[in-house]
């Protein structure tokens, strides 16, 4: 597929023949780049719908999914960093830790003189991906660090916070174009650990919310 994953989409079986269709069932498993031990899932079987109004039908089940998340997750494609060179070319992410002062204890030192914020985002366990009529949700359980980016480049760690949000994604059809619509049910903040103090996290969570929103998990439409 790319760097990171590869698929094994093998024939399970020798493929049914007759005069309306003929049926191919494909294993579709996905495993990280070069390591192809068993994932932690198991396939259930699953019936496609009997249509007969189009020429061609694709099926995926939950179990392909299941293991994309796996492989990429293992190969740390969820490991995400947002830094200055990413406000750059984006006039959404562009926080310093000037907005830390007033809701910081300790925080005062980096507002006096700001400096830019970088953020670190990890998937601490594999996103669920779940099936449904007409759409799929997604859960990612995950962490997010603070640093504050020091002038001589160095960083200094300020926070890090657990991270748990619940998306849903739906699949249509439109002028010939397979179109994807992203809606974010939930994003959860607590604090873990804080080299500044503790703090109500509540008074960060609109802004990095706003943020994470914007760069990490869109919310418009995309093909």
């Amino acid at each position: 597929i790319d760097d990171l994953a590869e698929i094994d989409y093998s024939l399970k079986s020798l493929p049914a023949v007759s005069r309306p269709y003929i049926d191919l069932d494909l294993k579709g498993v996905v495993y990280p780049g070069g390591n192809y031990s068993a994932p932690p899932f198991v396939a259930a079987p699953f019936t496609v719908p009997d249509q007969s109004d189009s020429m061609l039908y694709l099926a995926f089940s939950e179990y392909f999914f299941q293991t994309s998340s796996f492989a990429y997750y293992t190969a740390g494609a969820f490991n995400i960093t947002i830094a200055e060179e990413v406000s750059r070319t984006c006039s959404y992410f562009n926080i310093s830790t000037e907005i830390f002062g007033s809701i910081i204890p300790e925080g005062a030192q980096y507002s006096v003189t700001p400096y830019p914020v970088m953020l670190k985002l990890m998937a601490t366990e594999t996103p669920i991906i779940s099936l449904q009529q007409d759409s799929f949700t997604l859960e990612i359980q995950g962490s997010m660090e603070v640093f504050a980016v020091l002038p001589d480049s160095s960083t200094q760690s300020l926070f890090t916070m657990s991270i748990a949000a619940n998306t849903s994604i739906s699949v249509n059809t439109f002028d010939q174009k397979l179109m994807g619509s992203l809606c974010l049910n939930r994003l959860q903040y607590s604090l873990t650990h804080s080299n500044v103090g503790s703090f109500e996290i509540s008074l960060l969570e609109n802004i990095l919310s706003y943020i994470l929103q914007t760069e990490v998990i869109p919310s418009a439409n995309g093909e």
